[in-house]
């Protein structure tokens, strides 16, 4: 129900199904990810203390993005560093990615709406690098 896609020793990502559900606070995330990912379940009358952050000065090496279908089935694509198509996933409503290093690439399998969150400021076209994925035909063939 939370998977860990990794390509040798490094996380590329991590999803958290729609159909997860444990009490509690889980976090999936490593510490050291510049973007923490966690799941949250308490019952009626929990209470967490209104707090504030501190101000911590962070290096972000490289954007890390989380994505939440909030309706809708898309494919995610996954390549390592070096442009190489790795796997593929289905996320269907309910379902939280977070793309942690390497590349991905989306496709719409149905009429859809998602969240992304990540770190900024953005930057447009100079906060990534695009490049030829491998075909549809092919992930799909991979996929049966």
């Amino acid at each position: 129900m939370i998977e860990t896609i990794a390509h040798g020793d490094e996380i590329v990502a991590l999803i958290i199904s729609h159909r997860f559900s444990a009490p509690g606070v889980h976090f999936v995330t490593p510490n050291e990810f510049s973007q923490q990912l966690a799941y949250m379940s308490h019952p009626v009358g929990k209470v967490i203390a209104p707090h504030t952050h501190n101000v911590v000065h962070r290096s972000v090496h490289q954007t890390q993005e989380a994505l939440f279908v909030r309706r809708g089935r898309i494919r995610v694509d996954l390549y390592d560093r070096s442009q190489t198509y790795l796997d593929s996933r289905i996320l269907e409503t309910g379902d939280v990615i977070l793309l942690a290093s390497g590349g991905h690439g989306f496709e719409f399998l149905e009429e859809s709406e998602v969240i992304e969150v990540k770190q900024g400021p953005y930057l447009g076209e100079a906060d990534k690098t695009r490049f030829d994925g491998i075909s549809n035909a092919q992930i799909t063939m991979r996929m049966q």
